[in-house]
């Protein structure tokens, strides 16, 4: 069963950052699988951080891997607590004092052939970074942005797997633009002749998407947010995220 599916089915389902927490004290290997997840979608973000700090390209690689690598193999997600904050705040505190206190011993441990514990596409994340605009942005600014960017593609990356196993892939892709961008009459008509439908079932299926679009983000957010967390308040600071500008005026 696929992970829609299993979502749909357990209405109560435990998010990652709650399995992280509640389970990391004891090191489980559901513990250290969850961890991983969570930081595959913090890793770029965190990447582009130690960037602006002004690290070059291979200084960032090595800080970035060895930062993962300290908080997977030493268990630093003890120290958390997700009734007290969000997890992306949690992983940017542990690598500013890890940028402040740690690099020149875990550089020594790294470049001595330490072991990647995350397999991360630096090739990917250094023409991403290049292709990023000069920014007025603090690095923390940028972090938050980056942050919101990350959890808008796994919602849609979530939101296509989901239309992929229903057999509407075609209809996701005709209609996905329309998630950004707002459709008239012409747009519904260009995508009806694409999709073979009538402009009022083409209305119908994008109301559906939006909708099935706002829940899949809802869920993206909720796996980062621990008990007592409010999804709301955080789309609110994704939003607001996404609304600073990302390039010098």
């Amino acid at each position: 069963m696929d992970e829609g599916a299993r979502r749909a089915d357990t209405p109560f389902l435990t998010t990652r950052w709650s399995m992280v927490a509640a389970a990391g004290r004891v090191g489980t290997p559901e513990a250290r699988a969850a961890l991983s997840e969570l930081c595959a979608t913090y890793w770029y973000p965190l990447y582009a951080y130690v960037r602006r700090r002004g690290h070059g390209s291979d200084d960032a690689h090595d800080l970035t891997q060895a930062f993962f690598a300290r908080l997977l193999e030493k268990n630093v997600v003890n120290a958390a607590d997700p009734a007290r904050g969000r997890f992306r705040a949690f992983l940017l505190a542990s690598l500013k004092n890890f940028l402040a206190n740690e690099w020149d011993r875990e550089r020594t441990h790294k470049r001595g052939g330490g072991t990647a514990t995350l397999s991360l596409d630096f090739e990917f994340a250094d023409e991403r970074f290049s292709r990023e605009p000069a920014s007025p942005l603090t690095p923390e600014m940028e972090y938050e942005r980056n942050w919101a960017l990350e959890v808008l593609e796994r919602a849609l990356a979530r939101l296509e797997s989901e239309y992929a196993r229903r057999g509407k892939r075609a209809l996701f892709a005709t209609l996905k633009p329309a998630l950004v961008a707002a459709e008239d009459e012409l747009s519904r008509a260009v995508m009806g002749t694409a999709l073979g439908m009538t402009e009022g079932a083409v209305k119908v299926a994008l109301h559906r998407l939006r909708a099935a679009f706002r829940e899949s983000l809802r869920q993206e957010i909720a796996d980062t947010i621990g008990p007592g967390g409010d999804p709301e308040d955080e789309l609110r600071n994704l939003i607001t995220a996404l609304g600073h500008p990302s390039q010098a005026s």
